[in-house]
């Protein structure tokens, strides 16, 4: 039992900060599959209140999974001095790794784990190393990695296992 004082009641969405609203949009659309659901653009107090970053302005647009999860994908047009460097060399948030507290990634399931990587492979999105099977606990016998995007967003892609727990011989993808 809970001794919160209020429930949440469900996860609406997971907001993803991005350099370029229309190649990340094109990318979740047409390589990964998500659904366009709407666009938005906040600014003045709205943006600044919702965000705590004052002279805030952005421009949004969601994009929903298969299975319903929206994806929020947001450009910051302003203020001026916002961090808008992608250079793992020198940017705090692509240079974050997945050890790092702060970082953060979502993980996506899916049929085929070499297709999708063959696939972002061409987008310009880089695997962290080989795919590798879970032995043990609740995702055993998935395939799992973690991907980055150019902006440095780490997506995790999870295979599921197929139906007698056999699947096709593990393939490097470079």
């Amino acid at each position: 039992m809970s001794i919160s004082p209020f429930r949440i009641i469900a996860v609406d969405h997971t907001g993803i900060t991005v350099s370029n609203l229309e190649r990340s949009l094109d990318f979740w659309q047409n390589v990964l599959g998500f659904e366009f659901s709407h666009r938005a653009h906040q600014t003045g107090r709205m943006a600044k209140e919702i965000t705590g970053v004052k002279g805030a302005e952005l421009k949004l647009a969601v994009v929903k999974a298969p299975g319903g999860h929206k994806i929020e994908l947001l450009e910051y047009v302003a203020p001026a001095n916002r961090k808008k460097d992608v250079d793992p060399s020198t940017s705090l948030r692509t240079s974050l790794r997945p050890c790092d507290v702060g970082h953060v990634h979502v993980a996506l399931t899916v049929e085929n784990l070499d297709t999708v990587l063959n696939t972002i492979a061409a987008s310009g999105w880089k695997a962290a190393g080989e795919p590798q099977e879970l032995t043990a606990g609740p995702n055993a016998g998935k395939r799992v990695i973690y991907v980055r995007d150019p902006d440095g967003t780490t997506i995790e892609f999870m295979e599921l296992v197929s139906q007698g727990g056999t699947r096709s011989p593990l393939r490097v993808v470079k």
